[in-house]
C-alpha cells in the first residue's frame, strides 16, 4: 500500500511537472518559431528585391527579352502601354497578374498577395518595382511564395523533437527526485506501520540528508519516545491500581469469609468497623484515582483570583494529630482554582501529618512569585527519592510508605494541580523532615 501511495504521488508529480514543461515548450516554441518566421521573410523579402533589380537593369539598357530566367518563383514585366511585355518562362502567356502600383515616393512597393490562380492558392511575397525609360513607365512584379508558420519542415521538426525531449527528461528527473525524496518517508511510514502492529519500542531511521524529512523522523521519534514512556507509566500504574484496589477487596472478603464461618461467635459490629475501614480505603483510592483522571485529560477549572494565605487558614482549621504552624503573609493573590488548590493544600497537609514527630509548619510569602511551604518534622526524604514520591503508587522504605495510611496518590495529585496552576511542586533542602515548596504565578492586574 505505503509503494502503490509513492507510486501514486510520484506520478501525479510526474505528470503535473511534464504538463507544465509542455507547457512551457509550446509557449517557447511558438516565440521561436514566430520570431524565425519573421526573420525567414524579412530574409526572402530581401532577396527578392535584389533579384527583381535584374530586370530593371535590362530595362534601362534596352537588354530585355520575351522570356527572362529569373530564381524566382515568377516575374512579369508591364509595358508603358500596360502590356506583358516579358515573363519567367511558368508565366508565359498568362494576362497581367496585379494592378498594384508602387508607392508614389519611393520606386517600389512590397505587399502580400493571395488568391492568385497561377500560382495554385498559394499568397506569394510581391514586390513591385517602377522604372522611368524614355518611352514611359515600366512596371516589374515579383513573386516568391511566402514563408510558412512553421518556417520551414526542419524547424518545426527540431522544435518538436526538443520539445518532446525536454518533456521526457522532466518526467524522468521529476520521477527519480521524488522517488529520492520519498524513500525515507516511506521507510519512516513502513517503520511506523511495524512498531503500531507489533507494539514493539522502536525509533524511525533518521536520513543524513533532507532536512525536512530529517526534522520529520527526529520529531517522529520524540513523539514515539514520549509514547514509549507514556505507554510504560500506564502499564506500571494499570498494575499499581489494580493492586491497590485489590488489597482492601480482598480484606473485605476476608473479612466476610471468617464471619460467614461462625455467623453466631462473630462480633458484626466489630467486623463492620473493619469492613468499613476497608471501604474508605478503597474510596479513597476511587476518588483519587477520578481525579487524577480528569487532571490528565485537561479538564478545565473555575479560575479566579484566590488569596493563600486565606486558603491556608480555612484549610487548617480542622483539628490534626499533629501540631500546625502557620505563618502567613498577607496578600499574595494568585488566579487558580480554588477547589483544586484546597486539594493540593489537603495532600501535602495529609502527608505531613502521617510523617511528622510532632509539628507541621505552614508557610504563606511572596517572592517575586506565591510560594506555599509545608515542612514536617519527621524523617524527611533522601534527595535521590524525592522526585519518587510524586509517581503514583510508588513505595518508599517504611518510614514514608503509602502503607501508613496514604492511597499513594495524594503527591501525584498534588504536582498535577500546581502544573495546572504554570506553577512547580518541588521538595527542597531542609533542616529537618520535608520541606515541600509549591510555586505559582502572583496574579497581576
Amino acid at each position: 500500500m505505503i509503494a502503490r501511495l509513492g507510486k501514486s504521488i510520484r506520478a501525479r508529480l510526474a505528470l503535473w511537472a511534464s504538463v507544465a514543461m509542455t507547457l512551457l515548450c509550446l509557449l517557447a516554441g511558438s516565440a521561436m518559431l514566430w520570431v524565425g518566421h519573421d526573420a525567414a521573410t524579412d530574409l526572402r523579402t530581401r532577396e527578392l528585391i535584389f533579384i527583381s533589380r535584374r530586370p530593371i537593369h535590362w530595362i534601362k539598357q534596352y537588354e530585355l527579352t520575351p522570356v527572362i530566367d529569373l530564381p524566382l518563383k515568377g516575374a512579369q514585366v508591364i509595358g508603358p502601354a500596360g502590356q506583358v511585355a516579358a515573363s519567367t518562362p511558368n508565366l508565359a502567356g498568362s494576362p497581367r497578374l496585379s494592378r498594384t502600383m508602387p508607392d508614389p515616393v519611393r520606386s517600389e512597393r512590397v505587399e502580400e498577395a493571395c488568391g492568385l490562380p497561377q500560382f495554385r492558392g498559394q499568397c506569394q511575397i510581391m514586390v513591385v518595382s517602377r522604372v522611368d525609360r524614355g518611352d514611359g513607365q515600366w512596371l516589374v512584379y515579383a513573386f516568391n511564395p511566402t514563408v510558412p508558420w512553421y518556417v520551414s519542415p526542419a524547424a518545426l521538426g527540431s522544435t518538436v523533437g526538443m520539445s518532446v525531449l525536454l518533456v521526457m527528461i522532466t518526467w524522468f528527473g521529476v520521477s527519480k527526485v521524488v522517488a529520492r525524496t520519498l524513500a525515507p518517508v516511506n521507510e519512516i511510514t513502513e517503520r511506523m506501520i511495524e512498531i503500531t502492529q507489533r507494539q514493539e519500542a522502536m525509533r524511525v531511521p533518521v536520513p543524513e540528508n533532507a532536512d525536512e524529512v530529517k526534522a520529520l523522523a527526529e520529531a517522529a521519534n520524540r513523539m514515539l519516545s514520549q509514547m514509549e514512556a507514556a505507554i510504560e507509566q500506564q502499564r506500571r500504574f494499570a498494575s499499581d491500581a489494580s493492586h491497590d484496589l485489590r488489597s482492601p477487596i480482598t480484606a473485605m472478603r476476608a473479612e466476610l469469609e471468617a464471619a460467614m464461618l461462625a455467623p453466631q461467635e462473630t462480633d458484626w459490629c466489630d467486623t463492620g468497623d473493619r469492613l468499613m475501614a476497608s471501604l474508605n480505603r478503597l474510596q479513597n483510592i476511587v476518588t483519587d484515582l477520578l481525579a487524577l483522571a480528569k487532571l490528565d485529560a485537561g479538564a478545565p477549572g473555575a479560575f479566579e483570583p484566590v488569596d493563600l494565605a486565606e486558603l491556608v487558614a480555612g484549610e487548617t482549621t480542622r483539628p490534626r494529630s499533629r501540631k500546625v504552624i502557620t505563618s502567613l503573609q498577607p496578600g499574595v493573590v494568585v488566579m487558580g482554582d480554588r477547589l483544586r488548590l484546597a486539594r493540593l493544600l489537603t495532600n501535602l497537609l495529609d502527608n505531613a501529618e502521617r510523617h511528622a514527630d510532632s509539628t507541621i509548619l505552614v508557610t504563606v510569602r511572596r517572592n517575586g512569585e506565591a510560594v506555599l511551604e509545608v515542612l514536617d518534622d519527621g524523617a524527611g526524604i533522601a534527595p535521590e527519592q524525592r522526585e519518587v514520591v510524586f509517581r503514583r503508587f510508588t513505595r518508599l522504605d517504611a518510614s514514608r510508605s503509602r502503607d501508613a495510611g496514604g492511597t499513594g496518590l495524594g503527591l501525584s495529585i498534588a504536582r498535577e494541580i500546581a502544573r495546572l496552576h504554570q506553577g512547580t511542586l518541588k521538595i527542597e533542602d531542609s533542616d529537618v523532615g520535608a520541606r515541600f515548596v509549591l510555586r505559582i504565578p502572583i496574579r497581576r492586574d
